[in-house]
């Protein structure tokens, strides 16, 4: 199973992440935010849906995920064009939208202040 993880860190910590793998290190399949405000500002619960939809899916056209989700196809159309354009999901060469992941976990801390 390929896992994809989605979260938060500040630049310093996807630096360390950055020379771990350069190493040789495996890092896993991570997608990173560098705030809280904007991993949820993008994964709305319109795009969680879509992303969901394509979760282990395979390839799908845009009529087919608007159907998964139920909505309109020029709504599903606007936000998967916005998770494309920050490369959360890709587009097949014949238009179709795909990720290619069987698991996608979201990780958010929240903790007391020092």
């Amino acid at each position: 199973m390929t896992t994809l993880i989605i979260d938060v860190a500040d630049l310093d910590t996807v630096k360390a992440s950055l020379r771990a793998a350069f190493r040789g290190e495996p890092q896993g399949c991570r997608y990173t935010f560098h705030s809280e405000e904007a991993l949820l500002t993008t994964l709305n619960p319109d795009r969680w849906g879509i992303l969901k939809a394509l979760t282990g899916a395979g390839p799908l056209g845009m009529g087919e995920i608007a159907r998964r989700v139920g909505r309109d196809v020029d709504s599903v159309h606007a936000d998967a064009e916005t998770m494309v354009k920050c490369g959360l999901i890709d587009r097949s060469d014949d238009g179709k939208l795909h990720l290619p992941y069987d698991e996608v976990r979201v990780s958010l801390v929240c903790q007391a202040a020092a």
